[in-house]
Protein backbone atom coordinates (compact mmCIF):
# COMPACT_ATOMS: atom_id res chain seq x y z
CA UNK A 1 0.00 0.00 0.00
CA UNK A 2 1.32 3.42 -0.82
CA UNK A 3 -1.05 6.08 0.37
CA UNK A 4 -0.71 9.95 -0.76
CA UNK A 5 -2.56 11.45 1.38
CA UNK A 6 -3.97 12.03 5.04
CA UNK A 7 -6.91 10.52 4.50
CA UNK A 8 -6.02 7.76 2.56
CA UNK A 9 -3.46 6.52 5.16
CA UNK A 10 -5.83 7.19 8.41
CA UNK A 11 -8.75 4.90 5.54
CA UNK A 12 -6.11 2.06 5.98
CA UNK A 13 -4.79 1.99 9.56
CA UNK A 14 -8.51 2.65 10.66
CA UNK A 15 -9.22 -0.56 8.04
CA UNK A 16 -6.83 -2.43 9.81
CA UNK A 17 -7.45 -2.01 13.21
CA UNK A 18 -11.21 -2.95 12.71
CA UNK A 19 -9.78 -6.12 11.01
CA UNK A 20 -7.34 -7.41 13.61
CA UNK A 21 -4.74 -6.46 10.60
CA UNK A 22 -1.24 -5.66 11.07
CA UNK A 23 0.64 -3.22 9.67
CA UNK A 24 4.45 -2.48 8.93
CA UNK A 25 5.37 1.40 8.00
CA UNK A 26 8.43 1.81 5.89
CA UNK A 27 9.59 4.51 4.16
CA UNK A 28 12.63 3.79 1.62
CA UNK A 29 13.57 0.17 3.25
CA UNK A 30 17.22 1.09 4.07
CA UNK A 31 16.63 -0.25 7.92
CA UNK A 32 14.02 -2.99 7.02
CA UNK A 33 16.52 -6.10 7.68
CA UNK A 34 16.55 -4.43 11.52
CA UNK A 35 14.58 -6.85 13.44
CA UNK A 36 13.01 -10.65 13.22
CA UNK A 37 11.55 -11.82 9.65
CA UNK A 38 8.20 -11.06 9.50
CA UNK A 39 5.42 -11.50 6.70
CA UNK A 40 3.45 -8.29 6.60
CA UNK A 41 1.22 -5.37 4.86
CA UNK A 42 3.62 -2.88 4.17
CA UNK A 43 2.65 0.78 4.04
CA UNK A 44 4.95 2.53 2.06
CA UNK A 45 5.58 6.03 3.00
CA UNK A 46 7.07 7.46 0.16
CA UNK A 47 4.11 9.16 -1.16
CA UNK A 48 3.94 11.56 1.76
CA UNK A 49 6.87 13.80 -0.03
CA UNK A 50 8.41 16.89 -0.96
CA UNK A 51 8.93 20.41 0.80
CA UNK A 52 6.21 21.89 3.35
CA UNK A 53 7.56 24.86 4.45
CA UNK A 54 11.43 26.02 4.59
CA UNK A 55 12.49 29.91 6.48
CA UNK A 56 15.93 29.36 5.98
CA UNK A 57 15.92 32.79 8.43
CA UNK A 58 14.09 31.13 11.27
CA UNK A 59 16.47 28.24 10.95
CA UNK A 60 13.07 25.89 10.38
CA UNK A 61 12.09 23.05 7.89
CA UNK A 62 8.77 21.47 7.37
CA UNK A 63 8.82 17.86 4.92
CA UNK A 64 7.00 15.51 4.49
CA UNK A 65 7.72 12.28 6.48
CA UNK A 66 8.66 10.24 3.00
CA UNK A 67 11.48 13.16 2.06
CA UNK A 68 14.17 11.01 0.84
CA UNK A 69 17.19 12.20 3.95
CA UNK A 70 19.55 13.25 0.42
CA UNK A 71 17.26 15.49 -0.90
CA UNK A 72 16.25 17.39 2.41
CA UNK A 73 20.29 17.30 2.96
CA UNK A 74 21.36 18.90 -0.31
CA UNK A 75 18.02 21.58 0.32
CA UNK A 76 19.34 22.62 3.39
CA UNK A 77 22.74 22.96 1.96
CA UNK A 78 22.37 25.20 -0.59
CA UNK A 79 21.23 27.57 2.21
CA UNK A 80 24.63 26.96 3.59
CA UNK A 81 22.91 25.07 6.78
CA UNK A 82 22.55 21.66 7.89
CA UNK A 83 21.37 18.63 9.57
CA UNK A 84 22.87 19.06 13.20
CA UNK A 85 22.33 15.54 14.30
CA UNK A 86 24.36 14.33 11.62
CA UNK A 87 21.77 11.73 10.12
CA UNK A 88 22.99 8.86 7.69
CA UNK A 89 21.66 6.20 5.20
CA UNK A 90 21.71 2.62 6.84
CA UNK A 91 21.75 1.08 3.74
CA UNK A 92 25.53 0.76 3.22
CA UNK A 93 25.59 -1.13 6.16
CA UNK A 94 23.15 -3.94 4.89
CA UNK A 95 25.48 -3.78 1.34
CA UNK A 96 23.39 -1.45 -0.61
CA UNK A 97 23.53 1.51 -2.13
CA UNK A 98 23.01 4.73 -0.51
CA UNK A 99 19.97 7.22 -1.10
CA UNK A 100 16.63 5.09 0.47
CA UNK A 101 16.68 6.54 3.76
CA UNK A 102 13.64 9.14 4.19
CA UNK A 103 13.43 11.81 6.77
CA UNK A 104 10.56 9.98 8.78
CA UNK A 105 12.80 7.26 8.96
CA UNK A 106 15.31 8.60 10.43
CA UNK A 107 13.13 10.27 12.97
CA UNK A 108 11.07 7.35 13.43
CA UNK A 109 14.60 5.20 14.05
CA UNK A 110 16.24 7.87 15.94
CA UNK A 111 19.11 8.06 13.54
CA UNK A 112 21.83 9.90 14.63
CA UNK A 113 25.41 10.54 13.82
CA UNK A 114 28.97 11.39 15.09
CA UNK A 115 28.00 15.27 15.74
CA UNK A 116 25.56 13.99 18.13
CA UNK A 117 28.15 13.80 21.38
CA UNK A 118 28.30 17.35 21.12
CA UNK A 119 24.86 18.79 18.78
CA UNK A 120 22.41 16.75 20.34
CA UNK A 121 20.80 13.24 19.27
CA UNK A 122 17.80 13.45 16.03
CA UNK A 123 14.66 13.97 18.76
CA UNK A 124 16.73 17.21 19.98
CA UNK A 125 16.10 18.69 16.57
CA UNK A 126 12.25 17.70 15.60
CA UNK A 127 10.50 20.42 16.71
CA UNK A 128 7.07 19.30 15.51
CA UNK A 129 5.21 16.49 13.39
CA UNK A 130 1.89 15.47 12.49
CA UNK A 131 0.94 11.57 12.26
CA UNK A 132 -2.11 8.80 12.10
CA UNK A 133 -2.21 6.81 15.06
CA UNK A 134 -2.76 3.32 15.60
CA UNK A 135 -6.30 3.92 16.08
CA UNK A 136 -6.79 5.59 12.84
CA UNK A 137 -7.05 9.33 14.30
CA UNK A 138 -5.12 11.80 12.35
CA UNK A 139 -3.12 14.14 15.37
CA UNK A 140 -0.38 16.81 15.63
CA UNK A 141 2.51 17.17 18.38
CA UNK A 142 5.11 20.00 18.85
CA UNK A 143 5.22 23.15 16.88
CA UNK A 144 7.42 24.86 14.26
CA UNK A 145 8.87 27.16 17.12
CA UNK A 146 12.07 26.49 18.85
CA UNK A 147 10.05 27.18 22.02
CA UNK A 148 7.29 24.77 22.95
CA UNK A 149 6.71 24.25 26.01
CA UNK A 150 2.75 23.48 26.54
CA UNK A 151 1.45 19.87 26.73
CA UNK A 152 3.56 16.65 26.51
CA UNK A 153 6.77 16.61 24.81
CA UNK A 154 5.27 14.08 21.80
CA UNK A 155 8.43 15.08 19.38
CA UNK A 156 10.59 13.44 22.07
CA UNK A 157 8.51 10.22 22.24
CA UNK A 158 8.15 9.67 18.30
CA UNK A 159 11.94 9.90 17.80
CA UNK A 160 12.92 6.67 18.14
CA UNK A 161 9.20 4.80 18.06
CA UNK A 162 10.79 2.34 15.01
CA UNK A 163 6.97 3.15 13.73
CA UNK A 164 5.17 1.36 16.58
CA UNK A 165 3.31 4.76 18.07
CA UNK A 166 2.36 6.07 14.79
CA UNK A 167 2.86 7.10 10.76
CA UNK A 168 4.30 10.22 10.38
CA UNK A 169 3.54 11.94 7.61
CA UNK A 170 5.06 15.07 8.11
CA UNK A 171 8.16 16.60 10.52
CA UNK A 172 9.75 19.97 11.29
CA UNK A 173 13.18 20.18 12.02
CA UNK A 174 15.55 22.73 13.53
CA UNK A 175 18.81 23.45 11.28
CA UNK A 176 21.74 25.28 12.19
CA UNK A 177 24.56 26.57 9.69
CA UNK A 178 27.10 24.93 8.24
CA UNK A 179 30.51 25.41 9.88
CA UNK A 180 32.48 27.60 8.01
CA UNK A 181 36.09 25.15 8.54
CA UNK A 182 36.11 21.78 9.50
CA UNK A 183 39.29 20.26 10.42
CA UNK A 184 40.13 16.51 11.92
CA UNK A 185 42.83 16.14 14.02
CA UNK A 186 44.89 12.63 14.42
CA UNK A 187 46.71 10.83 17.44
CA UNK A 188 47.92 7.34 16.49
CA UNK A 189 48.92 4.31 18.17
CA UNK A 190 46.55 5.06 21.17
CA UNK A 191 45.90 1.89 22.94
CA UNK A 192 41.38 1.66 23.52
CA UNK A 193 41.87 3.12 27.32
CA UNK A 194 44.32 5.90 26.28
CA UNK A 195 42.65 6.97 23.53
CA UNK A 196 39.23 7.07 26.17
CA UNK A 197 41.60 9.17 28.19
CA UNK A 198 42.32 11.47 25.38
CA UNK A 199 38.76 11.90 23.94
CA UNK A 200 37.47 12.62 27.22
CA UNK A 201 39.95 14.93 28.42
CA UNK A 202 38.91 16.85 24.99
CA UNK A 203 35.58 16.39 25.35
CA UNK A 204 35.31 18.22 29.04
CA UNK A 205 37.83 21.11 27.74
CA UNK A 206 37.03 24.21 25.46
CA UNK A 207 38.40 22.83 22.74
CA UNK A 208 34.65 22.36 21.67
CA UNK A 209 34.66 19.20 19.76
CA UNK A 210 32.34 18.88 17.68
CA UNK A 211 32.82 14.58 17.53
CA UNK A 212 35.61 12.26 18.53
CA UNK A 213 36.00 8.72 17.62
CA UNK A 214 38.31 6.13 17.71
CA UNK A 215 39.62 3.14 15.93
CA UNK A 216 41.94 0.41 16.24
CA UNK A 217 45.14 2.79 16.32
CA UNK A 218 43.67 5.67 14.77
CA UNK A 219 42.35 8.97 17.52
CA UNK A 220 40.15 11.36 15.58
CA UNK A 221 39.09 14.91 16.79
CA UNK A 222 36.79 16.93 14.83
CA UNK A 223 36.32 20.80 15.13
CA UNK A 224 34.26 23.34 13.25
CA UNK A 225 33.63 26.95 13.17
CA UNK A 226 34.75 30.47 12.16
CA UNK A 227 38.83 30.05 10.93
CA UNK A 228 40.06 31.81 13.55
CA UNK A 229 38.16 30.43 16.32
CA UNK A 230 38.62 26.57 14.94
CA UNK A 231 42.89 27.71 14.90
CA UNK A 232 42.66 28.99 18.23
CA UNK A 233 41.15 25.81 19.73
CA UNK A 234 43.12 23.81 17.65
CA UNK A 235 46.50 25.12 19.48
CA UNK A 236 44.44 24.61 22.75
CA UNK A 237 44.07 20.94 21.70
CA UNK A 238 47.41 20.17 21.09
CA UNK A 239 48.41 21.67 24.24
CA UNK A 240 46.02 19.88 26.26
CA UNK A 241 47.22 16.30 24.79
CA UNK A 242 50.78 16.65 24.34
CA UNK A 243 51.43 14.16 26.70
CA UNK A 244 49.32 11.62 24.27
CA UNK A 245 51.32 12.33 21.42
CA UNK A 246 51.42 14.53 18.33
CA UNK A 247 48.21 15.95 17.06
CA UNK A 248 48.35 15.85 12.67
CA UNK A 249 45.38 17.68 10.42
CA UNK A 250 43.99 15.05 8.45
CA UNK A 251 43.59 16.32 4.59
CA UNK A 252 40.17 17.03 3.50
CA UNK A 253 39.51 13.50 1.76
CA UNK A 254 41.26 11.70 4.13
CA UNK A 255 38.98 12.79 7.31
CA UNK A 256 35.62 12.52 5.02
CA UNK A 257 36.67 9.11 4.37
CA UNK A 258 37.42 8.48 7.90
CA UNK A 259 33.81 9.93 9.26
CA UNK A 260 31.91 8.81 6.42
CA UNK A 261 33.55 4.75 7.00
CA UNK A 262 32.05 5.68 10.65
CA UNK A 263 28.50 5.93 9.42
CA UNK A 264 28.98 2.89 6.41
CA UNK A 265 31.14 0.68 9.03
CA UNK A 266 33.41 -0.33 6.34
CA UNK A 267 36.13 -1.31 8.69
CA UNK A 268 33.97 -3.74 10.59
CA UNK A 269 33.26 -5.75 7.02
CA UNK A 270 29.60 -7.37 6.11
CA UNK A 271 29.87 -11.13 6.92
CA UNK A 272 29.62 -11.25 10.78
CA UNK A 273 26.41 -9.99 12.70
CA UNK A 274 26.67 -6.53 13.49
CA UNK A 275 25.64 -4.87 16.99
CA UNK A 276 25.09 -1.17 18.21
CA UNK A 277 26.28 -0.48 21.94
CA UNK A 278 25.29 2.36 23.60
CA UNK A 279 26.91 3.40 27.00
CA UNK A 280 28.61 6.06 29.07
CA UNK A 281 31.99 6.62 27.56
CA UNK A 282 34.30 6.48 30.53
CA UNK A 283 32.68 2.08 30.22
CA UNK A 284 33.61 1.60 26.69
CA UNK A 285 36.77 0.36 26.65
CA UNK A 286 35.52 -2.37 29.22
CA UNK A 287 32.92 -3.66 26.55
CA UNK A 288 35.65 -3.70 23.69
CA UNK A 289 38.20 -5.39 26.62
CA UNK A 290 35.57 -8.07 27.07
CA UNK A 291 34.73 -8.80 23.51
CA UNK A 292 37.94 -8.27 21.74
CA UNK A 293 39.47 -11.32 23.36
CA UNK A 294 36.55 -13.48 21.65
CA UNK A 295 37.23 -12.03 18.08
CA UNK A 296 34.96 -8.58 17.73
CA UNK A 297 35.77 -6.25 15.68
CA UNK A 298 35.02 -2.80 16.84
CA UNK A 299 34.92 1.05 16.18
CA UNK A 300 34.07 3.69 18.74
CA UNK A 301 31.95 6.88 18.08
CA UNK A 302 30.35 9.48 20.57
CA UNK A 303 33.58 9.60 22.02
CA UNK A 304 33.00 6.34 23.49
CA UNK A 305 29.15 6.27 24.25
CA UNK A 306 28.96 4.36 20.83
CA UNK A 307 30.61 1.26 19.92
CA UNK A 308 30.41 -0.50 17.00
CA UNK A 309 30.70 -4.70 17.20
CA UNK A 310 31.39 -7.18 14.77
CA UNK A 311 30.88 -10.49 16.41
CA UNK A 312 29.74 -13.56 15.64
CA UNK A 313 29.59 -15.17 19.17
CA UNK A 314 26.96 -15.75 21.39
CA UNK A 315 24.75 -12.70 21.77
CA UNK A 316 24.41 -13.43 25.52
CA UNK A 317 27.77 -12.00 25.94
CA UNK A 318 27.36 -8.97 23.81
CA UNK A 319 23.83 -8.32 26.29
CA UNK A 320 26.09 -8.75 28.97
CA UNK A 321 29.23 -7.05 28.61
CA UNK A 322 26.76 -3.84 27.47
CA UNK A 323 24.82 -4.57 30.86
CA UNK A 324 28.32 -4.58 32.77
CA UNK A 325 28.95 -1.65 31.23
CA UNK A 326 25.94 0.27 32.27
CA UNK A 327 24.43 0.65 28.52
CA UNK A 328 22.47 -1.73 26.12
CA UNK A 329 22.97 -3.68 22.77
CA UNK A 330 21.03 -3.60 19.96
CA UNK A 331 21.28 -6.28 16.58
CA UNK A 332 21.36 -4.45 13.85
CA UNK A 333 22.62 -6.99 11.48
CA UNK A 334 22.52 -10.45 11.71
CA UNK A 335 21.12 -14.04 9.46
CA UNK A 336 17.43 -14.57 9.59
CA UNK A 337 17.80 -17.21 11.94
CA UNK A 338 19.58 -15.36 14.17
CA UNK A 339 16.89 -12.34 14.01
CA UNK A 340 14.21 -14.95 14.32
CA UNK A 341 15.69 -15.73 17.80
CA UNK A 342 17.44 -12.89 19.55
CA UNK A 343 15.13 -9.47 19.66
CA UNK A 344 16.97 -6.62 17.97
CA UNK A 345 15.98 -4.15 20.77
CA UNK A 346 17.87 -4.49 24.16
CA UNK A 347 15.72 -6.28 26.50
CA UNK A 348 14.19 -4.28 28.85
CA UNK A 349 13.51 -5.03 33.04
CA UNK A 350 9.83 -5.98 33.67
CA UNK A 351 9.09 -2.49 34.39
CA UNK A 352 10.00 -0.43 31.89
CA UNK A 353 9.13 -3.52 29.55
CA UNK A 354 5.32 -2.56 30.74
CA UNK A 355 5.50 0.97 30.90
CA UNK A 356 6.52 0.83 26.98
CA UNK A 357 3.78 -1.40 26.07
CA UNK A 358 1.00 0.56 28.06
CA UNK A 359 2.84 3.97 25.78
CA UNK A 360 2.17 1.79 22.64
CA UNK A 361 -1.52 0.71 23.46
CA UNK A 362 -2.39 4.15 24.25
CA UNK A 363 -1.30 5.11 20.87
CA UNK A 364 -2.30 1.71 18.99
CA UNK A 365 -4.66 -0.21 21.16
CA UNK A 366 -5.21 -2.83 18.60
CA UNK A 367 -2.09 -3.44 17.97
CA UNK A 368 -1.85 -2.47 14.25
CA UNK A 369 1.95 -1.77 14.34
CA UNK A 370 3.01 -4.68 15.87
CA UNK A 371 4.70 -7.02 13.68
CA UNK A 372 6.73 -9.08 15.73
CA UNK A 373 9.51 -7.02 14.72
CA UNK A 374 10.92 -6.79 17.77
CA UNK A 375 9.87 -9.73 19.69
CA UNK A 376 8.26 -8.15 22.38
CA UNK A 377 4.97 -7.29 21.95
CA UNK A 378 2.89 -7.05 25.36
Amino acid sequence: MRPTDTAELVEIIAAAAAAGGRLELRGGGSKSDIGAPRQVTVVEMTGFSGVIDYDPAELVLTVAAGTPLAEVEALVLGQGQMLAFEPFDHGPIFGRPPGAATIGGVVAAGVSGSRRVSRGAARDHLLGFKAVSGRGEAFVGGAKVVKNVTGYDLPKLMTGGWGRLAALTEVTLKVLPRPEVVLTLALDGLEPRAAQAAMSKAMGSQADLAAAAHAPGFTAFRLEGFGPSVTARRGALEALLAGAGSLRALPDAEAATFWRGLRELDALGDDRPLWRVSTPPSRACEIVETLAPLGARWLMDWAGGLVWLAFDGEPAAVRQAAETGGGHAMLVRAPESLRAQVPALHPQPSGVRALEARVRRAFDPSGVFETGRFLDAD
